[in-house]
């Protein structure tokens, strides 16, 4: 995500459904790292041609399609989207459509020509992904010798080439210690900003959290409090730390932090093999995979799907637990959607850093209002049973 928030706009299209503001194009299926927090887990390809990658003209179908419906921008990640084969091709389409660009990247395929091509884009917003300050660090992270070096000169490139890229901090326990020397480093580079990421329990994160290499919710607030009350006022960076919009003070909400913010309301994914999806998640939930681009038109797909209509519907009121009860709900929307169904096989489940905080008494008292019956909320989770067949039944948190 981009430091602001990945909301879609308030404006409505034909019928009073929401605009589509976004498109999240996975570009691809394979990663030339073999990161150990990814959510996405994507395959090792360090070619680009082992695994799917998302053929051209479906990308210009979805992008074609999305405009009418209020299409803005689009994000390209992946996989890695640099590995895709023809994605300078991807960028002249997004130009010629003239669309924002947000594109996230390890940095290992950014040469000086690559970042010259991304910077031809008026409107763009580049992030590149450094775990650590030094190189042990970072390729015990990313898994793959020589990243760390390929990551800080694909920062110099795009800055050189007239783009300040955020760079993003995935804070863990093996390199939670190396804030102030992250935040150096971004500034040496010539970045505009930092997102320091929580490790997500989806996928290989989850398996980071089983052997407990994350730290835990405590250590993660105070980790907030540092960078936001600390490091932000000795850096000229722009900083950010992305956790539920509760934990964060005023001042840092009235900045436009759009951290921990989920923006599903106005945007699609479209996964590498060709399918919408709710955001990437459709990689490893197929219940949150809608159809498929040139088959199923995309106006029908935003504007019929179960799940989206009852995304609209039903967020952030039909919530539960401590998120039914957060007097940020309006703002957070629970925080990411994608991963609270992931844990809980529901669109309604609390964000599990909230629902963490708040078994350990750390959820903030002042942004909890009143405690809503149960029954409303026992109702909730069985309407989800009618949404996709087997996505929710009746569980619940």
């Amino acid at each position: 995500m981009s430091p602001q928030s990945d909301m879609g706009n308030e404006e409505t299209g034909r019928a009073g459904t929401a605009a589509l503001s976004q498109l999240y194009f996975y570009l691809t299926e394979g990663c030339n790292l073999a990161c150990r927090h990814c959510w996405l887990a994507p395959r090792l390809d360090t070619t680009g041609s082992r695994y799917a990658t998302l053929p051209v003209e479906l990308f210009e179908t979805a992008v074609r399609e999305a405009k009418p419906l209020g299409l803005s921008g689009v994000k390209l990640t992946g996989g890695e989207p640099l590995l895709h084969p023809h994605f300078l091709r991807l960028l002249e389409i997004v130009r010629r459509e003239e669309l924002g660009l947000t594109l996230e990247t390890n940095g290992l395929l950014c040469t000086r020509e690559i970042a010259a091509e991304i910077a031809r884009s008026p409107k763009r917003f580049v992030s590149v992904s450094i775990d650590g300050a030094d190189a042990e660090t970072h390729e015990w992270v990313r898994g793959v010798p020589g990243s760390f070096k390929a990551a800080r000169q694909a920062v110099k490139n795009l800055v050189a080439a007239g783009t300040q890229p955020q760079v993003i901090f995935t804070v863990m326990r093996s390199n939670a210690g190396q804030v102030e020397a992250i935040a150096h480093l971004a500034e040496e580079l010539g970045a505009a900003s930092i997102k320091f990421n929580v490790v997500q329990p989806t996928a290989r994160g989850e398996k980071l959290h089983e052997v407990q290499k994350t730290l835990n919710v405590a250590e993660l607030i105070e980790f907030g409090r540092h960078v936001e009350q600390e490091l932000a006022p000795k850096t000229r960076l722009r900083v950010f730390f992305d956790y539920p919009q509760a934990f964060r003070s005023l001042s840092r909400i009235a900045e436009g932090d759009g951290c921990g913010v989920c923006g599903i309301l106005g945007i699609v994914g479209v996964i590498s093999s060709g399918h919408y999806a709710l955001c990437g998640i459709g990689e490893q939930v197929s219940d949150l995979v809608f159809g498929e681009v040139g088959k199923d038109p995309l106006e029908q797909v935003w504007r019929e799907n179960a799940v989206l209509k009852a995304l609209r519907e039903g967020l952030p009121e039909r919530l539960e637990g401590v998120c039914s009860r957060c007097l940020m709900k309006q703002r957070c929307m629970g925080s990411c959607v994608a991963q609270n169904y992931y844990r809980n096989g529901s669109l309604w489940a609390p964000n599990w850093f909230c629902e963490q905080a708040e078994e350990a008494g750390l959820f903030p008292s002042s942004r909890l209002g009143a405690r809503p019956a149960q029954s409303s909320n026992q109702l909730s989770r069985c309407r989800d049973a009618s949404i996709v067949g087997e996505f929710a039944g009746c569980r619940g948190p």
